[in-house]
């Protein structure tokens, strides 16, 4: 299993057991959620390639074309081109404000396009994981269609 169940009060008990012996964490997911529903709405347990795909798919075609500004493309360039060790020095290498940064690395991480791992001292370092991103218009506006290709490597 690639996540855990279990409430707010389990999830504090486990953490201060870890804390006394950082040992208590081998087996246990890194990520807890409050319910099945929860974890499953956020694609865990899945595949990344398919929970990208699951969550691009509930994004408007529309919505992707503007969350793939030129702005935000740079963005993605910067990440595939220097690996950044943390969010905060990827907002230093684009000249962008942290807080922006992180609310546009969060939307790009919902549908599947960056990974946000957890870094040393509460930081995220931000991976490019998809490869292309699929879009398919209906200029009738009838049905559109968005798909986020994952990287094999």
């Amino acid at each position: 299993m690639t996540y855990k169940v279990g409430s707010l009060k389990e999830f504090a008990a486990w953490t201060r057991r870890v804390v006394q012996d950082p040992k208590a964490t081998q087996g246990v997911p890194k990520t807890w959620y409050d319910s099945e529903q929860t974890a499953k709405a956020a694609g865990a347990g899945l595949p990344v390639a398919a929970a990208a795909s699951d969550a691009a798919s509930s994004i408007s075609a529309e919505a992707m074309v503007k969350l793939l500004s030129p702005a935000n493309m740079a963005v993605l360039a910067a990440i595939r081109t220097h690996q950044p060790e943390s969010v905060g020095a990827l907002a230093t290498l684009t000249k962008r404000k942290q807080a922006s940064l992180s609310r546009t690395l969060n939307g790009l991480a919902k549908v599947g396009i960056v990974m946000l791992y957890p870094g040393p001292h509460r930081t995220k370092r931000p991976v490019l994981i998809a490869k292309r991103v699929h879009l398919d218009i209906d200029l009738t506006g009838q049905v559109s269609a968005v798909a986020v290709e994952a990287d094999a490597a």
